[in-house]
């Protein structure tokens, strides 16, 4: 198997000078950042797809309550 520390070595320098050359004012995200944002926009969007479909589906109906407050009230010792 070859060393990797030689390659690494020389994938360093030619990274170095590349970061010689940037214009430390201007320094922005790049692909890598665009992509990141991309994946966490389409993880958004499947998510709230998911919710809507999923608060569709539920069924919510209040049923009164088969006891009223005075029966509560005297369970609890009067109306002191």
């Amino acid at each position: 198997m070859p060393d990797m520390s030689a390659s690494a070595n020389l994938a360093m320098t030619h990274v170095a000078t590349l970061a010689k050359e940037l214009d430390e004012n201007k320094v922005t995200p790049g692909v890598l950042g665009f992509l990141v944002f991309a994946a966490l926009a389409v993880g958004v969007w499947l998510l709230m797809k998911s919710m809507n479909r999923h608060m569709g589906r539920v069924n919510f109906e209040e049923k009164p309550e088969p006891e009223t407050a005075a029966p509560r009230e005297r369970a609890s010792g009067g109306s002191a």
